[in-house]
């Protein structure tokens, strides 16, 4: 028996109508659900005291009591979603954390390390610093891909794969495959401004059309002039023209002091509401 175990994170406002929707989703392909329930603590003002130069900082004497009224309402809040897994009968469990943004990557990552894909509940951008560190701590410390703006443990009959060549579009068609091979057509959509150190020589895309190929896939390869344009909307503009419901793309990010910062065509595409994508790293 094969079952997937998705990581469906959400936060302590998401509807008890989403989390049943997913449940029964995942009930409905025999999959395992694992809820991670995820909320920052309460911002920490302080105010500095002292006549000197050398003053102490001071916090709220409230703060630790408003941070204890969070991790309590947030372990309320696992409770329920938890009894809504029951009610589904979904094979699932609920985890939560109340912690700042380095955390909340670990967190992920560590949590994703047993799962097979992440997906993010709808609402989740509403919590922008909760939302930018889980898909972040997912994307470059974890093994698995990553599903923004889609229904969790959706079907799609057409897909846009973003090729170009790198490690990254690889990773992410690899992943990808499950759906990929359940599609009625899988168009290869290639770039000239997609920068990559390993081209398929003159043909971009047949080499992962062969491969796909092979897999039962229906392969459509399409090359694509940039126009000088930003790639993200070219990508967005193409998958819709092609009837796509999903997009696969590698993501990618940039190095700056020990923080990763997304490049600007994942940024486009984390940014965009419109289309479900599939991200890998």
């Amino acid at each position: 028996m094969q079952r997937k175990t998705s990581l469906f994170v959400l936060a302590a406002d998401t509807s008890d109508e989403t989390v049943t929707a997913a449940a029964e989703a995942a009930q409905a392909q025999d999959a395992y659900l694992a809820c991670l329930l995820l909320d920052n603590p309460p911002g920490r003002p302080y105010f500095v005291s002292g006549a000197t130069a050398f003053g102490a900082a001071a916090m709220p004497a409230d703060w630790v009591d408003r941070l204890h009224e969070a991790r309590q309402a947030a372990e309320t809040r696992a409770g329920e979603v938890n009894d809504l897994l029951t009610r589904s009968t979904c094979s699932g469990d609920v985890q939560y954390a109340v912690c700042a943004s380095a955390d909340i990557r670990l967190l992920c990552a560590q949590r994703a390390k047993s799962c097979d894909i992440a997906q993010f509940a709808d609402g989740l951008r509403d919590h922008e610093a909760v939302f930018r560190e889980a898909l972040h701590g997912l994307l470059f410390q974890s093994p698995v891909p990553v599903i923004v703006n889609g229904a969790p443990f959706g079907s799609y009959s057409r897909i846009f794969l973003a090729w170009d060549s790198s490690l990254a579009a690889s990773r992410a068609a690899h992943a990808a495959l499950p759906y990929l091979r359940h599609a009625q057509e899988v168009v290869i959509g290639c770039f000239e401004s997609s920068a990559s150190d390993q081209r398929d020589g003159e043909d971009p895309g047949t080499d992962a059309a062969a491969w796909l190929s092979h897999h039962g896939c229906n392969v459509t390869v399409s090359q694509f002039p940039s126009g000088g344009h930003d790639v993200g909307h070219g990508i967005q503009q193409r998958a819709r023209e092609a009837g796509a419901g999903l997009v696969v793309m590698g993501a990618y990010g940039h190095s700056r002091l020990r923080e990763a910062v997304f490049g600007g065509t994942t940024r486009t595409m984390i940014e965009q509401t419109g289309l479900p994508v599939l991200f890998a790293h």
